[in-house]
């Protein structure tokens, strides 16, 4: 099989390639093509996984390009995980927010409108060159905002792409670890758009063990959303919600923790250290990316949500093999027919009422050979629904902007995001951001 990465020259690139180092099952991916605008960042990348190849006897073989269709042409898979703006954007996203008293983040609130905005527009014109170069492609998602992209992709590719992330399945993992049970015998009720979930039922045996977990003090230690939300909300809501929703439910304690860099200059500077450092020294490439990924790895999400997350990632998002274990095991769900039930970004259909048919949604799916099947949902309580309902407009409003090139319906999506409190602010938004950001300036072509 042949799998072309978009978004090759970036710095989790070699976490796909070990997972596929470690498949030995058939068929398997026997070549990858990796593309990215900056041939420079291809040329680093290359130095990691020829290192990281030669630890194998039999390893996938890597070609580079920075011509899109070249990596597109008869592929079977196509990963997505590109950054229009590069980093610089993501900075920018935090920091036009920040300035204005909001909530500056990569995917949730304002930033995550700006990023979504920028990245509509190249994300379908992805889609239709993969619908002309390879119609038969599984197109796996990681660009965020996922949902957002992923249900514009879907306007071109329909039931053909597929969003993931590894929030989902870390938060279940550790929820069926603190009660003792083997994560993979459980069934998550989980319901909600990306980055904006709750874990609202846990079935094992037959039996909703949710309740047991939230009654359970020295349980719910041992659950990282728990301790992040505190036990006493959690049993409020009655569900363990997705950490991302902590920009929801303490946004000033979120607002007032990011001091310093940011999350995105952190990455920044990271990531120029390390690209700089292969330059240097090509042929320690592989220890160069260990380093640096231990040192992002450590610095996940402390900064927005203070002391209490900091840290080395959780041992079940490890465990899980992360986004690009996801990744790997839903490319052999579909290629090999290895049935599987998994927590994905998809067409909702009627799975979760109170939404429409053709939103994104995240919830368990069974995968097979003939594609994905959501999974139908319990009806959500009014304390989520509202939420999901209102960013779900959001996220469509924003899509009809950057499709539109209109910043009339860019300035709405702002001022509809629950993060964000007055219609003057919205439109100062958009213009600090377009100011800021020349990709998502280049998006509005009419008045």
């Amino acid at each position: 099989m042949r799998l072309a990465v978009l978004g090759g020259g970036g710095f989790r690139v070699p976490l796909v390639y070990g997972a596929l180092l470690r498949d030995a099952a058939k068929p398997r991916v026997e070549e990858v093509v990796l593309h990215d605008v900056s041939a420079e960042r291809l040329d680093a990348m290359l130095h990691v996984l020829r290192s990281q190849a030669a630890r194998h006897d039999d390893p996938p073989e890597v070609r580079v390009t920075t011509d899109l269709d070249t990596a597109l042409r008869d592929a079977d898979f196509v990963f997505s995980a590109i950054r229009v703006g590069g980093l610089a954007g993501r900075v920018a996203d935090e920091r036009v927010a920040l300035q204005l008293g909001l909530l500056g983040q990569e995917t949730t609130g304002p930033g995550g409108i700006a990023y979504g905005l920028r990245t509509v527009p190249v994300a379908v014109r992805v889609a239709e060159r993969v619908a002309a170069l390879a119609p038969q492609a599984w197109v796996i998602n990681f660009t965020n905002p996922a949902g957002m992209i992923t249900e514009a992709m879907r306007q071109v590719l329909g039931d053909r792409v597929i969003g993931i992330c590894d929030s989902p399945i870390g938060l279940v993992r550790r929820a069926a670890a603190a009660l003792g049970l083997d994560p993979a015998r459980v069934s998550p009720g989980y319901v909600g758009l990306n980055h904006l979930g709750w874990l609202c039922g846990l079935t094992h045996q037959g039996e909703d063990v949710l309740p047991r977990l939230l009654a359970d003090d020295a349980a719910l230690r041992q659950v990282e959303e728990a301790r992040v939300f505190g036990a006493d909300w959690v049993r409020t809501l009655g569900a363990i919600p997705n950490e991302y929703l902590y920009y929801y439910y303490f946004t000033r304690e979120a607002v007032a923790a990011i001091s310093g860099r940011t999350r995105g200059e952190t990455l920044l500077r990271q990531q120029d250290d390390f690209y700089a450092a292969v330059r240097a020294r090509p042929g320690d490439a592989l220890a160069v990316w260990e380093r640096a990924r231990r040192e992002r790895d450590e610095s996940y999400m402390a900064g927005e949500r203070g002391v209490a997350a900091a840290g080395e990632r959780d041992a079940a998002d490890l465990e899980a093999g992360g986004y690009e274990g996801i990744a790997l095991a839903l490319m052999a769900a579909i290629a090999r027919g290895e049935s599987s039930t998994m927590i994905l970004n998809v067409r909702n259909g009627g799975a979760v009422p109170g939404l429409p048919a053709e939103a994104v949604v995240e919830i368990p799916c069974t995968v097979g050979g003939g594609g994905v099947r959501p999974l139908a949902t319990g009806p959500l309580p009014g304390r989520f629904l509202g939420l999901v309902q209102q960013v779900k407009a959001v996220e469509q409003t924003a899509i009809e902007a950057a499709l539109s090139g209109s910043p009339r319906q860019a300035a709405a999506a702002f001022a509809l995001h629950p993060l964000v409190d007055s219609v003057p602010v919205a439109r100062e938004l958009l213009d600090g951001y377009r100011a800021r950001i020349p990709e998502l300036d280049a998006v509005f072509t009419r008045p």
